[in-house]
């Protein structure tokens, strides 16, 4: 009698299956994970963010859709993802320069640290650009004219503060030439701008132009970053040209998460992230959109967001944008 007990006990332990015995759910994840793009249909992170929702289902075993919920530079989408439950089952695209400036220009009704890194995808190919015929080769050269001509240098951006204005405005204070910046609404308006001849330069994304950089009909003298792009082999960093300050302030975009969200899902996700940006229809297709694959887990994030605050917000404070949390 006791020995048909102890069978019958014995089979029972061995249909509780180990998740019963520990007490924990079904494997994450067990449906599809909404990525929130701040941003409109068809800009770089947006993009990225198709890309990744493409391919990191083989990884993750669940797909990935595309939220784009625009506004306040990305705030309504942070506020979106901070309110929703921290199951790993709502993501935020942003760039680092989001966490290290952007927040700091507006009130905002949630805590920006209660978003973390997951993972950084790539970086925005950024610089200063000038037509193809001007007669400036080298950003040296155009330092050299500025000095020697105060005030003369126009040069576009899409908005005070953000990002392709701080840079410009850090290389030519650093490098002692007064110039003259203007605001355009967008990307294309600075394009026609430097094309039209309304300006000398312009501080932008190459993805935005790069089918006349490939004509000859814009050059770029500079990039912003501390190391040269993949497919502007031959134009400088900043960071080689001794302007630190302005790679520090380089624009990284990845996805972030709730803080709540319990480690091991964080894990599952950066590791999942890790094998899609290290397949080569991941960097083909990013590439394609003239965008620089830069993979980084959640430390390389932080610090590139602290050496961004660290350059941003005294600028931030001088040009009174800043607004104090």
């Amino acid at each position: 009698m006791q020995s048909t007990l102890f069978f019958f006990l014995a089979l029972a332990v061995a249909f509780i299956s180990p998740a019963t015995v520990m007490g924990a759910g079904p494997r994450y994840p067990t449906q599809h994970i909404e990525v929130v793009v701040p941003y409109s249909p068809g800009g770089p992170a947006d993009v990225m963010s198709r890309i990744v929702a493409d391919i990191a289902p083989r990884f993750l075993g669940q797909s990935m859709v595309i939220t784009n919920k625009t506004g306040a530079g990305g705030s309504v989408a942070a506020a979106d993802v901070v309110a929703s439950p921290p199951d790993g089952y709502k993501l935020m695209t942003a760039s680092n320069s989001f966490f290290a400036t952007t927040v700091k220009t507006q009130k905002i009704p949630f805590n920006p640290n209660d978003l973390v890194p997951v993972a950084n995808f790539i970086e925005d190919r950024i610089g200063l650009a000038v037509r193809g015929d001007a007669p400036w080769n080298t950003l040296g050269e155009l330092i050299d004219y500025g000095r020697k001509n105060p005030g003369k240098i126009r040069w576009a951006h899409t908005g005070k503060g953000n990002a392709l204005h701080s840079i410009g405005l850090i290389i030519f204070r650093k490098a002692g030439v007064e110039t003259i910046d203007i605001p355009y609404k967008g990307v294309p308006e600075t394009a026609s701008a430097l094309l039209g001849g309304h300006v000398d330069a312009l501080s932008g994304p190459y993805g935005s132009v790069q089918e006349h950089v490939r004509s000859g009909k814009i050059k770029y003298l500079v990039v912003y970053s501390d190391r040269r792009y993949s497919d502007l082999p031959n134009v400088p960093c900043a960071e080689e040209l001794g302007f630190t300050q302005a790679a520090n302030l380089a624009v990284l975009f990845g996805m972030y998460i709730h803080k709540n969200t319990p480690k091991d899902i964080q894990v599952t996700l950066y590791e999942s992230f890790k094998k899609t940006s290290e397949t080569q229809e991941f960097k083909k297709r990013i590439e394609s959109i003239g965008e620089e694959p830069r993979f980084g887990g959640p430390d390389f994030v932080r610090q590139a967001i602290k050496k961004a605050e660290t350059v941003g917000v005294p600028l931030l404070k001088e040009l009174g944008l800043y607004v104090n949390p």
